[in-house]
């Protein structure tokens, strides 16, 4: 499996390969974003932003990822503390999805915000509309330090030499098991390292009355997500560029085997609502959960908590990154632009990567926060926050069928949902899936690439 490596999109590949990002919600007929709303991606332009004075209030669309929105609070109390601009933070949604929408119906009218939530699956769309703005220019007059970001979480916004958001709230999932259960398994203290492990582990953990030995989410933008582990360690993936691939042996075998452990084997069942509270309950041993839950988990567990990555498949080692970054709005002046920009770097410099990232679990996005001795503290303390930093190494891009075409995630999650709720044949849940996103992609990106 490939290790991390740095998404950098230029308009010639584009037209090459056909690559970017589109999304989990429904298309604009069912009442999410379409490509091309308006008109495509704003052009970098030259400006002399010395010359521009910053607006003395601007307003942060954020769904508070983590349970974060006391930490978000005090960066914003210490901003305006040091710059003298206020922040507004606004509840834009409860999800990713839900602030894209609300930021997509809000387009043309006076209540865009100047900062947005830009999702791993939503924010190619905000830049195709022309609703964000080219950062690189503002960055460099403000003197970002980009160079100091993780690099492959920076450069998942690059598309045609420009960066559309900086990284914020990132993840991947983490194996999260309960040290108790294994212990009176007679487990070994660790993650499996491969599912094939995990199958020779499970009954001994199904031998406990109430516990099931693995919990699973479901719904966008978790149920495709996580399973991308499964079908890459199988050697399947969603897609080839554009080609959809989910009719290969690998992808099916891939679906056929979380499905067994279901039905057949009965070691994993999916959540009813969720399956992140049931882990912290002790209903389940292990689950596949966000680094972004870490916090949540530890402080509700009435039990120690293990981490781990995520086990391998019979080709290796395989982890999606996800989480959001933050976008300025294009349709703002440049006094609220600036001010936003001034806001981003603050929010993102070292000190407040590391405060967040110790809030929440998700991994910190500047190397300098990484190896600062905020979170050498945090790793001593609780060792199960490196997990995700070290996991880094073996993530790779997403499949483009997911989180380029609009309606990706929400056609993967039906399918999938279906195979592990209704014992749905693989093949025929996939072949509905394959032909919606391959129609969606005909009928909203081909024509804009």
């Amino acid at each position: 499996m490939s290790a991390t490596k740095s998404f950098t999109i230029n308009r010639r590949q584009i037209l090459q390969l056909g690559a970017l990002l589109g999304g989990t919600a429904a298309l604009a007929a069912c009442g999410g974003p379409s490509i091309g709303a308006a008109g495509g991606a704003v052009q970098a332009t030259d400006r002399d932003w010395s010359g521009i004075t910053p607006a003395k209030e601007i307003t942060w669309w954020s769904n508070h990822p983590g349970a974060s929105r006391p930490v978000e609070e005090e960066i914003i109390r210490k901003f305006r503390e040091a710059h003298g601009i206020k922040v507004n933070l606004v509840t834009a949604g409860a999800n990713y999805d839900e602030v894209a929408q609300k930021f997509q119906a809000a387009a043309g009218t006076d209540n865009v915000p100047e900062l947005v939530g830009a999702s791993d699956v939503w924010w190619f769309r905000y830049m195709i509309n022309g609703q964000i703005l080219p950062l690189d220019q503002l960055a460099d007059h403000l003197e970002f330090d980009a160079a100091d970001f993780n690099t492959t979480l920076y450069n998942d916004y690059e598309y045609n030499n420009s960066h559309w958001a900086v990284p914020y709230a990132r993840s991947t999932p983490l194996f999260y098991y309960n040290k108790d259960a294994f212990k009176k398994a007679g487990l070994p203290d660790r993650a499996p390292k491969t599912w094939d492990e995990f199958d020779e582990w499970a009954p001994k953990l199904a031998d406990k009355p109430g516990l099931m030995p693995l919990g699973l989410g479901k719904g966008t933008s978790w149920i495709a997500w996580w399973f991308c582990n499964m079908l890459w360690g199988r050697g399947g993936a969603y897609s080839e560029e554009w080609t959809m691939t989910l009719d290969t042996p690998e992808a099916l075998a891939a679906a056929e085997y979380l499905q067994r452990l279901v039905f057949d084997d009965k070691v994993a069942a999916i959540a009813a609502t969720d399956y992140v509270a049931d882990f912290g309950a002790g209903l389940s041993a292990t689950t596949l959960a966000s680094t972004g839950s870490l916090s949540g988990i530890l402080e509700a567990a009435k039990f120690e908590v293990g981490t781990g990555f995520l086990p391998e498949g019979p080709r290796g080692a395989a982890c999606p990154t996800g989480g959001t970054g933050v976008a300025i709005a294009a349709d703002k002046t440049p006094e609220q632009q600036l001010a936003a920009g001034m806001f981003l770097k603050f929010l993102t410099n070292s000190e407040n990567t590391a405060y967040f990232s110790s809030n929440t679990g998700y991994m910190p996005v500047r190397t300098s926060a990484r190896d600062g001795d905020i979170m050498a503290d945090v790793y001593r303390k609780q060792p199960q926050f490196r997990t995700a930093v070290d996991q880094l190494e073996t993530t790779r891009v997403q499949d483009w069928g997911r989180v380029f075409v609009p309606n990706g995630d929400k056609e993967l999650t039906t399918a999938l949902e279906k195979i592990v709720l209704q014992q749905a044949d693989p093949a025929s849940a996939f072949k509905v899936a394959s032909d919606a996103i391959t129609k969606s992609f005909e009928q909203n990106v081909k024509s804009y690439l």
